[in-house]
Formats: structure tokens, sequence, C-alpha cells
């Protein structure tokens, strides 16, 4: 099984803002981004199409099955919501300055095993992650299957492909509309990544 995983493109919200879960739109670039994405994809074509629920990774999964060529339509998009981006419960919508910085440093220093409040683990967004894998793959085998959703599950899946700590994973840039490429051959995962 191959698995394409495609990041939203950037954000109509101010920067410095927190917004996890929340269903922010996409900014007036999304039509340039989208080209730009298209010819990335131009030569792949797609068994099935995943995305997150949220308006930003759906509205992009159905800008991309228009195209014929894809092989999926839009109506046949399965959304999946344990692919959503990590829930940040109370600081959601807030500017990142506006936490109090100890708050932050404490989360920031184990936030695999530390929730903001009213919000999730990593290592929740990282079991995620793995339960939709591990479904997906029970009946996609020998398959390639496209994947709309957030940086911080694209993290999750790297970090679990490669056998990576959780710790450390914002380190790795997952750009807005990139790609990033994992196979499961043999049941070895090979990731590639392709942030053009």
């Amino acid at each position: 099984m191959k698995i394409t995983l495609v990041r939203h493109t950037s954000l109509d919200i101010a920067p410095h803002i927190c917004y996890g879960q929340s269903d922010v739109d996409v900014s007036a670039k999304f039509d340039d981004e989208l080209q730009l994405l298209q010819k990335k994809l131009a030569k792949l074509t797609f068994d099935a199409v995943y995305s997150s629920p949220l308006l930003r990774c759906h509205k992009l999964a159905q800008a991309l099955c228009v195209d014929a060529s894809f092989g999926v339509a839009t109506n046949d998009i399965k959304l999946d919501a344990r692919l959503k981006e990590l829930h940040f419960g109370d600081w959601e919508l807030n500017p990142w300055d506006a936490i109090p910085r100890e708050t932050f440093d404490v989360w920031a220093n184990d936030y695999a095993n530390l929730a903001p409040p009213n919000g999730e683990t990593f290592s929740q967004l990282h079991a995620r992650a793995k339960d939709f894998v591990a479904d997906v793959g029970s009946h996609s085998q020998g398959k390639h299957i496209l994947v709309v959703t957030h940086g911080g599950l694209i993290r999750a899946l790297i970090a679990e492909v490669l056998q990576m700590p959780l710790k450390g994973l914002f380190r790795i840039a997952i750009d807005y509309a990139s790609i990033t490429h994992i196979s499961f051959e043999h049941a070895v995962p090979k990731v590639g990544f392709v942030n053009r």
C-alpha cells in the first residue's frame, strides 16, 4: 500500500494564532497553491481519497478530485475524524503569546504526554493516526491512497514509520500544500518527502 499525504494549503487566519481543530478556511492564495499542488500530483492516480473533515482539508480534497484523471470523484471522498489536527482545547484561536509562558513551556517539554486544557496529547493524535493506517491497510493492500490532512498528523505518521520519539517532531517542517509519500512494502514502511 502507498499513502500520499498532502497538507492543506495556507489559511485565512492571522499568524501566530493557535488553530488546531478550529474550522479555519483557506486563504486567498488557495487557487494558486492548488495549481502548484496539481502539478506535483499530475502523474499520480489514486484508488481512494481520505480527508480530514475540517474545511481546509475537505475543500482541498474536493478541488483535487474535480480533475477526472485523478481517479476518484468528489462524492467518493471519505471524511475521517481521525485525520484531524491536534486539539489544543482552551488554547484554540488564541495567540500563542497569550498563553502564559510557564504553562506553554511545561506543555512544550512533554507534549507527547501533556494536553492543553481540554485538549489532547500528541500521543493521542499519534494513536489516531496509527489506527487510521491499520484500518485502511486492512483493505487497501496494493493500492495507492491519497490523504489530505494536517501537519501534526503527518508528523505523527512519520514518527511511526521511522520509529522516532514523539518529542522533537515539530522541528520537522511540513509546508502548506506539501507532499509526503509513505509506502508499505513487505510490511516495511518507507517514507519519502516532497516539499517543493
